[in-house]
């Protein structure tokens, strides 16, 4: 199976993780509606909704650049919309949108927890919602979260307890979905790292440079995604999975290219936060 074809609606990806799995669907012949912020160039963060399009469309694919926030219930109905009139379905929803903060409880600003809980938790289940009765209609239909296990190690409660209920949330309304629309077909999965990836989250929220060099490229991440994507819908859901477990199954043994600087031996990679 390939995604040759298939409509993936994706929020975020104007950069990162959220572009690289856009970039390999489009490789297939996929076609990706984009539901982004950045229109225009931020001074600190590289590309926009329009230049992830054209990267895709120079990748194979077709693309839908739309400019809207997932918080705005409006731009999700748009957004779901224009993609099932452009592409005539649906057959994939990837809830890539997210806002970390690991401030701890009396740091962090009452804003910044309301924007974790509306992007992160609020925006994966209005985008979901909103395109299940087109999912219904597909022939392999998929969500996939990009959120980690639900790990109640007090370790991670405790560390930065307004992220960990926002991307916990994330989780358990994706597993919520799986069991929901079980009967419908629908697969519901997340899936998350076992290091950290060199994104701008990383860069900016995390370690800077220093972390950056210990951590894999996105690549990882769009080529496990693509393995979950590419499975059977009714057989295949209600995990939440890990990148690496995903790409051994399929047979990857060496990880070593994905290093984001070539030659840096697994043991020096930075382990990502959720998992033990």
């Amino acid at each position: 199976m390939t995604l040759a074809g298939k409509t993936i609606l994706l929020s975020g990806g104007s950069r990162g993780i959220g572009l690289a799995i856009a970039l390999r669907a489009a490789r297939d012949g996929a076609n990706i509606a984009l539901l982004a912020k950045t229109d225009t160039p931020h001074p600190k963060l590289e590309g926009t909704v329009h230049t992830a399009a054209a990267a895709i469309e120079e990748a194979g694919g077709r693309a839908l650049p739309i400019v809207g926030d997932v918080r705005n219930d409006d731009d999700i109905t748009e957004a779901v919309l224009k993609t099932q009139g452009e592409f005539d379905g649906i057959d994939i929803v990837i809830n890539n949108a997210s806002v970390i903060d690991l401030s701890p409880s009396l740091d962090l600003a009452a804003k910044k927890y309301d924007l974790m809980q509306d992007v992160n938790v609020r925006g994966t289940f209005m985008l979901s919602r909103a395109a299940a009765p087109i999912l219904r209609e597909a022939e392999n239909p998929h969500i996939l979260s990009l959120s980690p296990p639900l790990n109640l190690n007090p370790r991670w409660l405790g560390a930065h307890t307004g992220y960990t209920l926002a991307k916990y949330g994330m989780t358990m309304a994706t597993l919520g979905f799986a069991a929901e629309f079980a009967e419908a077909g629908i697969a519901a999965n997340t899936l998350w790292p076992r290091t950290t990836i060199a994104t701008a989250a990383v860069q900016f929220a995390l370690g800077g440079d220093r972390m950056m060099r210990a951590s894999r490229t996105p690549e990882i991440y769009a080529d496990a995604a693509y393995e979950v994507l590419t499975k059977p819908s009714r057989e295949y859901t209600g995990q939440t999975l890990i990148v690496e477990d995903v790409l051994e199954a399929a047979g990857v043994t060496d990880f070593s290219r994905y290093a984001a600087v070539p030659g840096t031996p697994d043991s020096e990679l930075f382990p990502d936060i959720f998992l033990d």
